[in-house]
């Protein structure tokens, strides 16, 4: 199952690569919604190889998943893989300049099925892939925004 997303946010490329990189922001929104998340690396900078086990509700049970990093290539692309009891999973997000303060970002994300368990549970989301769909490019859209918000005022700032 495969989610995309495309999105033009008036912004440098290196601005947007860092606000896709920035892995403890991620980590405090994770935390405010209730998961649990702990890095697992210890790596000096961010790269590839960085590591991180989480635990959270779905459906009512505890789901665990493990995240690393498999590329980083600043500031062009982020590719992400995992798994989580049964489900392997990737995301990539690749970033292309298209002006000097204008970014594309597009964004995948494939959920595999790597168990029966796990078959049933794609099957049941697929059912419902229109909404899911809506919710991811509306993720999406939102975070353009705030990379824009923050790039505006970071403009207007005294200095």
């Amino acid at each position: 199952m495969e989610f995309q997303s495309k999105e033009d946010i008036a912004a440098p490329i290196e601005t947007v690569f860092a606000a896709v990189t920035d892995f403890a922001a991620f980590e405090r929104q994770i935390l405010r919604r209730g998961a649990e998340v702990r890095r697992l690396d210890s790596l000096p900078r961010p790269g590839a190889g960085m590591k991180w086990a989480a635990t959270f509700q779905f459906r009512g049970r505890d789901r665990n998943v493990q995240l690393e990093i498999t590329e980083y290539d600043p500031p062009h692309a982020l590719r992400l893989g995992g798994e989580s009891q049964g489900l392997g999973f990737a995301v990539a997000v690749d970033l292309m300049a298209l002006s000097r303060n204008h970014t594309r970002m597009n964004v995948a994300a494939v959920i595999e099925p790597q168990s029966f368990t796990a078959k049933l549970l794609v099957q049941s989301l697929k059912l419902a892939r229109g909404n899911l769909n809506r919710r991811f490019e509306t993720r999406i859209t939102e975070f353009a925004r705030e990379i824009e918000l923050r790039q505006t005022r970071g403009a207007k700032a005294p200095r």
